[in-house]
């Protein structure tokens, strides 16, 4: 059972998502972040510098264009105590049409001393077929 804290910190993550804040987005993520992305068949490793990029690009895209983010809340997993693993589908959409692909984030968040969540890992398939999500069932 996820608590309310992670609750409340997830929906104020996917709303910073959804408004593109690159700000906010810096605020959540873990200095010592580590991911791992498959991007065109190949596995790309890297951290917070190189996610920090990848999010500015994403977000200036999603801003300069008008377009949305679509995201979608497939599962949490609550992985041991102060530790949660959300499992979310991203894909913009440009010109009220949803991109074909889309990208599957485990991204695992780990409550700080502080009390606050920090994003801390992640692991991304890309390319999905949107159709493919869409068979999954939501809990």
């Amino acid at each position: 059972m996820v608590n309310n804290s992670f609750r409340k910190f997830l929906d104020s993550y996917l709303h910073v998502w959804r408004t593109s804040s690159l700000t906010d987005m810096k605020n959540i993520i873990s200095k010592d972040y580590k991911a791992r992305e498959i991007l065109g068949g190949e596995l790309v490793d890297f951290g917070y510098e190189e996610s920090m990029t990848g999010w500015e690009q994403g977000f200036n895209f999603a801003k300069e264009k008008e377009n949305k983010w679509d995201l979608i809340e497939i599962s949490i997993v609550p992985l041991r105590e102060g530790e949660v693993m959300a499992i979310l589908s991203a894909t913009l959409v440009i010109g009220g049409k949803k991109l074909e692909n889309v990208s599957i984030f485990f991204q695992t968040f780990k409550k700080q001393e502080n009390d606050e969540w920090k994003l801390i890992r992640s692991y991304i398939e890309t390319g999905i077929p949107y159709e493919n999500v869409k068979k999954i069932e939501f809990n």
